[in-house]
Formats: C-alpha cells, sequence, structure tokens
C-alpha cells in the first residue's frame, strides 16, 4: 500500500499551483471522512506494534520505528474526537510537519481525491475555536472534515520555542512600525508567527487564507495606506485561495506587484521550491524554525530600511 500511495502523490504533485488540493481521506472509528494534505505524507503502514513512553501525553500511544527511526505515534482518533473508539487503529499515516516527522494512528484509509481550492471553506462556528478542523470541502454528496494538524502537534507536543537569539538589523532607530501581513488557514501557525513578529517589533496584520490577504492587499492600494507594510508571509496550502495562487494574483497586479512575498509552508521538496520560483516569490522558509522565519524577516527589513535611507539621501 505504501508504494502506491507514494506513486500516486508523485503522480498529483503536478496539479499543486493550480489551486487544487490533494487530500488523504482517513476514517477515524466511524463513517465519517477526514483528510489531511498528501504532500505531508510519507507513506502509510499497517500499524505497528508500539513501544509505551513513560510520562507522555495521553494522546501518544508510543513509539515505532519506520525506516530506522524511532518517531512518536499518536492516536489521532482520541486527539481530534476526545474519545478511542472500540475499533482498535488499523493503519499508521507518517507524515512530516513542521520538521517533525510522527505518526497518526487512524482505523481506515480511503482514498486520494483531488478537490478544488475554492470549494474547501472554513469550518462551520459550531466547530467551536477550540475544535481540530482547519476546513471543510465535500466528495458528491459527503462531507470531508480536514484537519489541522498544527493544532493537534500544538497540543500534545507544544509550541515552537521562543526566539534563541534576536537577530540584528540594519537600523539604529526606526522611523515607523512596520506591519506584516500574514495568511494561513491554522490559528496555530497564525500564532506561532505573529509572536515571532512581535518580538521582532513588528505588527502583524492576520488573516486565514489568501483570499482574505489579497483583498486586504487591493483594499489598502486603494486608500493608499501600504506604505507601512513591510511584506507578505503566505502559507500554501490553504482553503479558498492556496500561497501558490495568491502570489500569482500578487505578480499580476501593478498596484501589488512590488510587494516582498515569503512563502511559508510545511511542504517540502525540490518541486515547492521550483514552484515558488515559478510563481514569483520573494523566498521560501519551511515551517517551523522561529530563528530561520526571524532572519528571513530580518533581511527583509535591513534591505527596505536601506533602501529608504538611500532615496532619502539622493
Amino acid at each position: 500500500m505504501s508504494n502506491g500511495l507514494i506513486d500516486s502523490i508523485n503522480r498529483r504533485t503536478q496539479l499543486a499551483g493550480y489551486n487544487r488540493l490533494a487530500l488523504l481521506l482517513f476514517r477515524l472509528g466511524g463513517p465519517e471522512l477526514f483528510g489531511i494534505n498528501v504532500f505531508k505524507v510519507q507513506e502509510v503502514v499497517q500499524a505497528p506494534e508500539l513501544t509505551w513512553v513513560p510520562a507522555a501525553h495521553s494522546h501518544v500511544r508510543g513509539v515505532a520505528p519506520v525506516r530506522g527511526r524511532m518517531i512518536p505515534v499518536l492516536d489521532l482518533a482520541s486527539a481530534v474526537q476526545g474519545t478511542q473508539p472500540a475499533e482498535e487503529p488499523r493503519y499508521l499515516i507518517v507524515a512530516e510537519f513542521n520538521r517533525r516527522v510522527q505518526g497518526f494512528l487512524v482505523h481506515g484509509v480511503e482514498r486520494i481525491v483531488n478537490v478544488d481550492v475554492g470549494q474547501v471553506t472554513p469550518p462551520p462556528a459550531s466547530a467551536g475555536d477550540d475544535g481540530y478542523l482547519t476546513a471543510v470541502t465535500r466528495l458528491g454528496e459527503r462531507l470531508i472534515q480536514i484537519i489541522d494538524v498544527e493544532k493537534v502537534l500544538a497540543d500534545v507536543i507544544g509550541l515552537a520555542a521562543d526566539l534563541e537569539e534576536l537577530p540584528e538589523h540594519a537600523s539604529d532607530a526606526r522611523r515607523r512600525k512596520w506591519r506584516v501581513l500574514v495568511a494561513d488557514d491554522s490559528k496555530v501557525a497564525r500564532m506561532q508567527i505573529a509572536r515571532t513578529l512581535e518580538q521582532l517589533n513588528l505588527e502583524p496584520v492576520l488573516v486565514n487564507d489568501g483570499r482574505e490577504a489579497l483583498r486586504f492587499l487591493r483594499s489598502q492600494a486603494e486608500t493608499g495606506h501600504e506604505d507601512d507594510l513591510l511584506m507578505v508571509i503566505s502559507d500554501v496550502e490553504m482553503p479558498d485561495m492556496d500561497g501558490y495562487t495568491l502570489t500569482t494574483e500578487i505578480r499580476r497586479d501593478p498596484r501589488l506587484e512590488h510587494h516582498y512575498v515569503l512563502l511559508h509552508t510545511s511542504l517540502s521538496g525540490l518541486f515547492n521550491h521550483s514552484m515558488v520560483e515559478h510563481v514569483g516569490a520573494d523566498r521560501f522558509v519551511p515551517k517551523f524554525n522561529s530563528d530561520e522565519l526571524a532572519k528571513g524577516v530580518v533581511e527583509r527589513l535591513r534591505d527596505k530600511e536601506l533602501a529608504l535611507s538611500e532615496a532619502a539621501m539622493a
């Protein structure tokens, strides 16, 4: 099953960047369908024998050897639904999020589907802010609930650490309070990025997806209130409008094309780097390392302030 899954993922990578989202569908002890982005999935295997870890979080069932390394294994049904179904999980989804490889126990794996990002919407208000859904979509008459895996991991493993050392920048005194537009459908990811920006004395402007980001940028251009916008930091995989499409739309609009765009995503690999170049993004930083993200932001800040200084002296 693993080889077939990876082959299927490879065939579908050509759809990325065209507002299409490939989802691996699975079940958690019931008929409901859940999904995660297949580009974060390394393989799917039969549920292995686990080694118990003392003092671990209640949702961590243990560790298991996968391709020569021990990885933590989370019970996804327990984490997402708060209860453990009577049926034992049968499969392990091995995935990489925020530079960490971990396994997720699930009860059934269905298939991979491609959906139009425009048909992916935020979860209903009834799901609440404390839920683990980042979006929903439909496959025919069936509802697909897309899990915010970053939030699951944040609750189980913890948020990324604060900056180890505040990076230096070129200016000795700020002429203004710079704003940074952040587009990410994960509440946890937005919180992580905002905390990094605030440590750099920058003001984050947070939106949930690419469509909201584009709407904000256009409104700022129309009102002439964009002079203090330092850059755009965008996730790649988002409902309604993904980061690739957002970047493309920014470069197509003469009023917006000058904006600096940093794509920030847990997707990895050469394909993703080539797509970043193809759509015209200025930089790519993998999730989530606060120091590396801060370094990218500070380099942009240094270049921006140097350009303003040179312009003032001209």
